[in-house]
């Protein structure tokens, strides 16, 4: 009887253990999505944000649209993300054709991880500092500079991890069957590093297109970004505007992490 009533009390521990992780499992993403939802919601509510639903609507998406500012915005962004993402991953490509010639990038691999330790803030700072002191005037030019030194501690530490971990017989046997260094590392090596390249280049992309404490340090007055837009909108309240441009945006980054995450498991496996 004693073993038997053990056995029960232990089973209910585990049922309630159970529940309880599926509670707070429950109320975390509760937590995170809730306020998305609402987002989402009152993009197409008549009145503006925040009031109780009047009705549904489309008007706050066509002004979305006819908004000439917001797009050249959105343009300016897109343009820095866009020569971020290809500045960083073809920075990431030369290191990598560095150090398959023999190059020790080893030693120095932990230099590209400081865009990631150190706090963004501090290193908008520094670039601003950076930028003053040699005279360059802030702009198109100093953003997409700040934000290829955020992408090179993505893009660096992913595609050099997945060139470790390639088989070295690959190239060994290229080699040996008369391929030139060059001819091995474009046919061999960089198509096994493919995967890698495109999910560091979403993700860069993700990070460059977001960022605001960065962009707000380094673009000076003469050039406007998506996020500082935004920002300028909702210093007079938030306009429902607001609501179906973050919609839009919410969609765009979804996507974008949909492909990177897929991307990233096929990477796992080749």
């Amino acid at each position: 009887m004693a073993e038997k009533g053990k056995f029960y009390t232990h089973q209910r521990r585990s049922i309630f253990g159970k529940t309880g992780h599926l509670l707070l499992i429950a109320s975390t993403y509760l937590f995170l999505w809730v306020p998305i939802v609402v987002l989402l919601v009152f993009s197409f509510n008549q009145e503006s944000f925040p009031a109780p639903w009047k009705g549904f609507t489309l008007q706050w998406y066509v002004e979305l649209i006819d908004s000439v500012y917001l797009w050249k915005s959105f343009l300016n962004s897109l343009i820095v993300a866009l020569s971020a993402t290809f500045i960083s991953v073809l920075m990431g490509i030369f290191l990598i054709f560095f150090a398959a010639q023999g190059g020790r990038v080893g030693r120095y691999l932990n230099l590209f991880y400081g865009s990631i330790i150190i706090p963004e803030t501090v290193l908008a700072v520094s670039l601003l500092g950076f930028f003053g002191l040699i005279s360059i005037s802030l702009g198109l030019t100093t953003l997409i500079i700040g934000h290829t030194v955020l992408g090179l501690g993505f893009v660096i530490p992913m595609v050099y991890a997945r060139f470790q971990d390639l088989d070295y017989r690959l190239t060994e046997a290229s080699l040996v069957l008369g391929a030139t260094p060059l001819q091995t590392f474009f046919k061999v090596t960089l198509p096994l590093l493919r995967p890698s390249l495109i999910t560091s280049a979403l993700l860069v992309f993700i990070i460059s297109f977001d960022d605001f404490i960065l962009t707000y340090f380094t673009a000076g007055s003469s050039v406007q970004t998506l996020s500082i837009y935004i920002l300028s909108m909702i210093r007079s309240g938030i306009s429902p505007v607001v609501n179906a441009l973050s919609a839009l945006l919410l969609f765009m980054s979804s996507l974008m992490a949909l492909v990177y995450f897929q991307l990233s498991s096929r990477s796992k496996i080749f």
